[in-house]
């Protein structure tokens, strides 16, 4: 693929042979071939080996190029991070999913573990990691009195390290990260909550033939006109619907602070009558709406009793 060269020098030496590695068999076999952002061993890595059993991860490194990848047919699909329970949103999918025309065909969740990973026999006095994660180990951190160092990714943070060969350096990173690069399992589990969470979107670029059976999920993405209380107004058929929205976040594009588009997350399908209302209604009170996927739910939204 275009720009792979380009990036390869952008990762750490000892990761370099695996991502070359890994590049060729998901090309070879684009079918089975799953884009994501990071080295290899990164949170997202864990997250196509658990969603795809006969899924090939292809490392990328940035969220441009997992999607360029799919968007260009060098791979059928890419898993992207989009929103954690400590820190909220991830990849800006706002930009990169409308621009890109990709659609959303599934999500998957999963339970983030941030571990020490080194060389022993040494005083750790400096930990190499992702800014996020160094922010959820920073108690931790202080308590051993281990300088916090911000690293692009925690995969290639524990590559850096292994790369480094000291005893004194060590990488906040998952359990893979460590395997991949013959790191040692320093300390696990190390996060100030355990309760740390990342919902991944996988995209493709053609939706779903047919809407999944079972609980469903759609996103879309839409701008409202420049009125008095156009959001309020936008929203309400979901209400008087009584359809569910479980995500609702503004971004602004461009820098004229003008125009707001907000991005949206629903139980429910489009042909579902009441699903089909409230969109209808949302078309009247806005300048545009986009669908980008219709998906099965891999967690419930709706606790029971509700």
């Amino acid at each position: 693929p275009p720009n792979r060269s380009r990036t390869m020098e952008n990762y750490p030496a000892p990761a370099r042979a695996l991502v070359a590695q890994m590049t060729e068999a998901a090309t070879a076999e684009p079918l089975r071939g799953v884009a994501f952002q990071g080295a290899p061993g990164a949170n997202s890595h864990i997250a196509v080996n658990e969603a795809f059993a006969d899924g090939l991860p292809m490392p990328c490194f940035s969220f441009e190029d997992a999607i360029d990848a799919v968007r260009d047919g060098v791979v059928e699909r890419a898993m992207i991070p989009i929103e954690n329970s400590l820190h909220g949103r991830v990849a800006d999918m706002h930009f990169l999913l409308p621009e890109s025309g990709l659609s959303i065909i599934g999500e998957h969740f999963l339970h983030i573990r941030h571990c020490l990973l080194g060389r022993s026999g040494g005083k750790i006095v400096e930990a190499m990691s992702h800014t996020q994660a160094l922010g959820q180990c920073r108690h931790w951190l202080r308590a051993q009195g281990i300088k916090p160092i911000a690293y692009p990714d925690t995969a290639a943070a524990a590559a850096a390290v292994a790369e480094l060969g000291r005893n004194d350096v060590a990488a906040i990173a998952p359990a893979l990260a460590g395997e991949l690069y013959g790191l040692d399992m320093l300390a696990e589990g190390i996060a100030d909550s355990e309760d740390n969470t990342t919902r991944f979107v996988m995209l493709a670029r053609d939706p779903l033939p047919d809407f999944p059976e079972g609980p469903v999920m759609t996103t879309f993405i839409f701008e409202v006109k420049n009125i008095p209380a156009a959001l309020y107004k936008a929203m309400g058929g979901f209400a008087t619907n009584g359809v569910n929205m479980t995500k609702l976040e503004s971004y602004q594009r461009g820098a004229s602070f003008a125009a707001t588009e907000f991005y949206a997350d629903i139980e429910g399908r489009p042909d579902d009558p009441r699903v089909a209302r409230a969109l209808e209604e949302l078309t009247f009170h806005t300048k545009w709406v986009r669908l980008l996927g219709t998906y099965s739910q891999a967690r419930p939204r709706t606790l029971p009793g509700e």
